[in-house]
């Protein structure tokens, strides 16, 4: 049976999911606090498959309730961040039954394109590591969905770390022509939560605010200021689930890039995650070509993920408005 969920369900599925896929756990907590405490939950999107009274799969749909940024909902748009099936339960077509229920979920409700699994603000893997789950992979592809790009996570050990010599004699040099690098006074959070809003994500901004108000502390954040005091730009960690090896989010204003602003915030980050406890530096969700992949490529991150972020239209159903 494929019903939606209900109260109770959710240390179950956390358990099956782990069973489905063991290199990717979850905890109940975890599942807890990023799908049934998320804003945009609905209970009638999680579409959750019974067997013997035991939950065997699940597949999460999610549509906007609350916008990312200002009022857009992105009326045609849904997502699915997640969806397995219990090794012992697969090869009968269980994962199609419970993909196309949950893309029948969104169908109902206006959608005319679904993404897998580039949902914000609580995604679980920014896509599909078609290298770790092949098999979900064709499924998916089976069911309409194709590439839209690759997101790539990288890892660096910080075992040892200390901030180059070249990176030193540029903070220096920048020092002294009146640019400054340091923890953000709590009144300069407006203006680093407005440039990242406007000139980056609007997820960032929101990131960095409920990061601080849940109780991030400020000096896990680096901000560039020029000789006027305006921030150029930033770095941060734990900013996420205050996981502290976490690196991220990241950026330089766009005229204020290619000054070595960009390398000095990562490296002062890098030393304040050393100095918190950190072992290493992680993150998710970047762009191998672009800028701040090469950057990070060039500080000693490694490519440890490969993720593709797929999308499918969903058109009526026959007989459907």
């Amino acid at each position: 049976m494929i019903r939606s969920f209900q109260v109770g369900d959710g240390p179950a599925i956390a358990a099956a999911w782990t069973a489905a896929a063991p290199p990717d756990p979850i905890s109940y907590q975890r599942f807890r606090d990023l799908f049934l405490l998320d804003r945009n939950f609905d209970a009638a999107g999680l579409q959750v498959a019974v067997i013997n009274d035991q939950i065997v799969g699940a597949a999460y749909a999610v549509r906007r309730l609350i916008a990312v940024d200002a009022d857009d909902l992105e009326p045609a748009s849904g997502w699915i961040p997640f969806f397995f099936v219990h090794p012992e339960h697969r090869g009968h077509g269980l994962g199609r039954e419970l993909l196309s229920a949950a893309m029948d979920w969104l169908r109902s409700h206006g959608r005319s394109e679904v993404y897998f699994s580039s949902y914000t603000p609580n995604y679980f893997l920014p896509g599909l590591d078609a290298a770790r789950y092949p098999s979900a992979a064709r499924l998916l592809a089976g069911l309409g969905f194709e590439r839209g790009y690759d997101a790539v996570a990288m890892d660096r050990s910080l075992v040892g770390y200390a901030i180059p010599d070249e990176v030193r004699k540029r903070i220096e040099a920048l020092t002294a022509e009146g640019y400054s690098f340091g923890t953000p006074s709590g009144d300069e959070l407006t203006a680093l939560i407005e440039i990242a809003g406007r000139e980056f994500n609007p997820d960032w901004a929101r990131a960095i605010r409920e990061g601080v108000v849940s109780g991030l502390p400020l000096d896990r954040i680096v901000v560039a200021r020029n000789p006027s005091g305006a921030i150029l730009g930033w770095a941060m960690h734990g900013t996420y689930e205050a996981v502290i090896d976490r690196f991220g989010p990241f950026g330089v204003l766009p005229a204020s890039r290619g000054t070595g602003l960009g390398k000095v915030l990562l490296h002062l980050t890098l030393e304040r995650m050393v100095a918190a406890g950190a072992h290493s530096a992680w993150f998710l969700w970047t762009g191998e070509k672009s800028a701040a992949g090469q950057l990070y490529l060039k500080t000693g991150f490694d490519i440890t993920r490969t993720f593709t972020i797929l999308r499918a239209p969903l058109p009526p159903d026959d007989g459907k408005e």
